[in-house]
C-alpha cells in the first residue's frame, strides 16, 4: 500500500496525511488562494479542517510570517467558510 504525504498544520502543529488538510497557496503574482485540488503552483502552507487551528493560526499570524505579507481578512473569512461548510 502507497503511504500518504504527510504535511504539518499551520495551526496545531501535528503532522497529517495531506490529504486531510486544507491547502493555502500563494502564487507568484502574491495572490492568496485555497487550493481543493492541491496542485496549484506556488508556496503552499497547510491547515486542519477544524476551526480551533483556524483561530491559532489567525492569532499567530503564522501565515504572514511563512508568506511574508500581510493576509487580508477576506482570506480569512473564506477558510472559514471553507471549514465551516464540510
Amino acid at each position: 500500500m502507497k503511504r500518504q504525504p504527510q504535511r504539518t498544520c499551520m495551526g496545531c502543529n501535528e503532522k497529517k496525511d495531506k490529504k486531510d488538510l486544507i491547502r493555502i497557496v500563494k502564487n507568484k503574482e502574491n495572490e492568496i488562494t485555497i487550493d481543493k485540488t492541491g496542485k496549484l503552483d506556488g508556496r503552499g502552507a497547510y491547515i486542519c479542517d477544524d476551526i480551533q487551528c483556524l483561530e491559532k493560526l489567525i492569532k499567530s499570524k503564522r501565515l504572514n510570517k511563512v508568506f511574508d505579507m500581510n493576509i487580508s481578512e477576506e482570506i480569512y473569512e473564506s477558510l472559514r467558510g471553507v471549514i465551516i461548510d464540510k
